[in-house]
């Protein structure tokens, strides 16, 4: 393929002479991988060079939008609705709260669903698709079927291999590549089901130069508004023991900085997220592409745990589940203050009505 070829010739010279490519470049030769028009070799490459002279505003957005255009895409019955990405690859230092937190979220009358895939590197940590299936839950619905979830209980979860086989299809050989590439940017800000009239973005950061990227990107998919979190692992649940932030934007206006407290909303944790043991620890330091069951013991355990919340055990599970909801509740405008979404939160758990919800009742 010599368009490829081409492209490759321009990112793939070196820390010096490498170019850039334009917006139409970038999204055609995503169109090739996506289409397995190209090699593998040649695929793997190109993402990895892009990786390393840093790609940039016109290069994203291209990429961006070749995902866009093979999404498998519904508009929901409900006014607003709440996509919720974590990075794919999962948690590795601590439980995942995110599998239960469109329940809670949903109970306070916000719509909203989460997505990712069953594993992915470089962490291959504990992902909401493991978490859910071991919690008895469908993972493999379509785009229709979960939409059909959303109106009957409001929330679902949404796998890649149902809403975009072609990037899942990936999975192997950006195992192979070990570092991460921009898809792991690009497929969080993809947005499988929209609102009938406003959907919204909930996702995390880690590095500091990622908000106006994500707000970009959120803005070319779609979205209304998202709010970025300065989340634990790069998750949309800041640490429950220290200040955090999130950037957050609305209705296209310019990206606005928020400053997050735990104690303001009664979260009073001595550990930053919800802990796992030192053999659980060691156990995920050593998860890699062919090990996923060997973690399904501590999967098991973070169904329990999360049950536990839901059922309204106090606990960093619970706080966790509270500070989302909070965060979610204020940016759309459901609650009109963080304190307030807490508090709605904190009665949807109290009530048993978020239990129900993700119990499907």
């Amino acid at each position: 393929m010599e368009r490829m070829r081409s492209y490759l010739q321009l990112v793939a010279t070196g820390p010096e002479l490498s170019k850039s490519l334009n917006q139409e470049q970038a999204e055609d030769a995503l169109s090739l991988i996506l289409e397995k028009a190209v090699d593998p070799v040649r695929s793997a490459i190109f993402l990895i060079a892009l990786r390393m002279k840093r790609e940039t505003d016109a290069e994203n957005a291209g990429a961006l939008k070749a995902l866009c255009r093979s999404v498998d895409s519904v508009i929901s019955e409900q006014d607003d609705v709440l996509a919720i990405s974590d990075p794919f690859n999962g948690f590795v230092r601590g439980l995942t709260a995110l599998p239960f937190l469109p329940a809670v979220i949903a109970s306070c009358g916000l719509p909203a669903y989460c997505h990712g895939v069953e594993k992915a590197g470089p962490k291959y940590g504990i992902t909401p698709h493991r978490v859910l299936k071991m919690a008895g839950k469908v993972v493999n619905d379509d785009v229709k079927q979960g939409a059909s979830s959303l109106s009957k209980l409001g929330w679902c979860y949404l796998d890649q291999s149902q809403y975009l086989a072609e990037l899942h299809d990936l999975i192997p050989l950006r195992d192979q590549m070990v570092k991460r590439t921009c898809l792991s940017t690009l497929e969080v800000v993809l947005k499988p089901i929209a609102g009938k009239e406003r959907t919204h973005l909930l996702t995390g950061f880690v590095h500091k130069a990622y908000p106006p990227v994500y707000a970009a990107l959120a803005k070319q998919a779609g979205f209304d508004s998202a709010a970025v979190v300065r989340g634990v692992e790069g998750g949309c649940i800041p640490s429950l023991s220290q200040l955090s932030r999130y950037f957050g934007f609305t209705d296209d206006q310019e990206m606005n900085l928020h400053k997050l407290t735990p104690s303001e909303i009664a979260i009073h944790q001595d550990k930053r997220m919800i802990p796992i043991t030192l053999e659980e620890e060691a156990i995920l330091a050593e998860a890699n592409f062919e090990t996923s069951q060997e973690l399904d013991s501590i999967v098991e355990r973070n169904v329990a745990v999360g049950l536990d919340a839901l059922s309204n055990k106090d606990g960093a599970m619970r706080d966790s589940l509270i500070y989302g909801a909070a965060i979610a509740l204020n940016h759309t405008g459901f609650s009109g203050s963080i304190s307030k979404g807490a508090d709605m939160a904190r009665k949807a758990i109290a009530s048993g009505e978020a239990l129900n919800r993700f119990q499907g009742n």
